[in-house]
């Protein structure tokens, strides 16, 4: 499957775990891409039922885009947050991912995206 983000085109690829999971939905489920930008970069998938903002890509899926960056330069080893901001990108559309992959494993929505094709 291909939407458009920003127009950019990203493919969107389901495992069969992940089309079984969706079918069971009674809501379609977002796929927030999140990029951040701080001293270093980091990419996470979050999943979600708020739809706000997002791009269809069938009736039960909807995906984003977010950048985000940190206010201070801080890395944790146990993998949480620091405070962050929306990141207003003039031309977000370098900063999209080619793909984005979803899975479901053990209960839980997995996701990865990238930007090589």
């Amino acid at each position: 499957m291909h939407i458009t983000l920003h127009d950019k085109t990203v493919e969107v690829t389901l495992s069969a775990a992940a089309e079984r999971a969706l079918a069971q939905r009674d809501r379609p489920l977002v796929a927030e891409m999140e990029l951040l930008f701080s001293c270093l970069l980091r990419k996470r998938v979050h999943f979600g039922d708020e739809a706000e903002l997002s791009t269809p890509v069938n009736d039960r899926l909807a995906v984003r885009f977010r950048p985000i960056m940190t206010r201070h330069c801080s890395v944790t080893e146990d993998g949480g947050s620091p405070l962050s901001d929306d990141f207003p990108i003039a031309n977000p559309r370098p900063y999209v991912p080619n793909w984005l992959a979803i899975d479901y494993r053990r209960g839980k929505w997995v996701g990865d995206f990238g930007y090589a094709s």
